[in-house]
């Protein structure tokens, strides 16, 4: 997957359905998100974001990709979204396994809940 394919999919996760984290959260995911009980892991991790509502904008800075090996992609980012006069503001990481041909899941996703006044 290149480059612009990985955000086009990052961004996707954030405009998603909840179909849609069904088909691309892993079911070994693993995730840290700014809310309690804080780590997610498995169904859990599904669930954590499988309701949450989309967001209908959303800008991403500091972008980083890494392939630490074949079938794997890291990625690292900065984002700002928005909905219905609601601001979120995050520093993030995911990590992408690839399953088959064109076919990745995000297997860890971090999120860590920026204050309104720093800037993402």
């Amino acid at each position: 997957m290149d480059d612009k394919r990985v955000w086009e999919f990052e961004e996707s996760l954030w405009r998603a359905s909840e179909e849609r984290y069904h088909e691309r959260v892993d079911p070994d995911c693993v995730m840290a998100l700014s809310r309690a009980p804080w780590l997610f892991t498995g169904d859990a991790a599904i669930e954590a974001v499988s309701h949450t509502p989309a967001w209908e904008e959303v800008a991403f800075s500091q972008q980083d990709v890494r392939r630490p090996q074949e079938g794997l992609i890291a990625i690292a980012y900065c984002v700002v979204a928005s909905r219905e006069g609601t601001r979120f503001a995050a520093a993030c990481t995911s990590v992408y396994r690839r399953r088959g041909h064109d076919d990745w899941t995000v297997v860890q996703h971090t999120q860590i809940a920026l204050d309104s006044q720093e800037n993402a």
